[in-house]
């Protein structure tokens, strides 16, 4: 594999590691709603601020998310809605196996 290849497949590993967290993923998911603050999102996930903060820090860095300062408030919000293509993956994946499971049982 040349370099150039190599660093493809690390960005893409660093873009799924920043999704490795289900905060992470209820946070992606949310934001595909519209923006929202870190008090909202603390709010939701059941987190203290600093935790959410550097959920929020980990998908900003992997080029996710962008956030914006409103007065003392930052909002947040999806850079790359076609994210969500891939949740829509992982959930036929997750049906697959449950369909396979299911065939070792019947």
């Amino acid at each position: 594999m040349d370099n150039k290849t190599k660093a493809r497949y690390e960005a893409r590993a660093q873009i799924i590691k920043a999704l490795a967290h289900p905060s992470r993923l209820f946070i992606v998911e949310e934001l595909s709603h519209g923006k929202r603050c870190v008090c909202e999102l603390t709010e939701m996930i059941g987190a203290d601020a600093s935790t959410v903060s550097k959920h929020l820090s980990i998908l900003k860095n992997s080029g996710l998310v962008n956030d914006e300062k409103v007065g003392t408030s930052v909002y947040y919000e999806l850079l790359t809605p076609c994210i969500l293509n891939f949740f829509g993956c992982v959930e036929n994946v997750m049906k697959s196996n449950a369909e396979r499971h299911l065939e070792l049982i019947n």
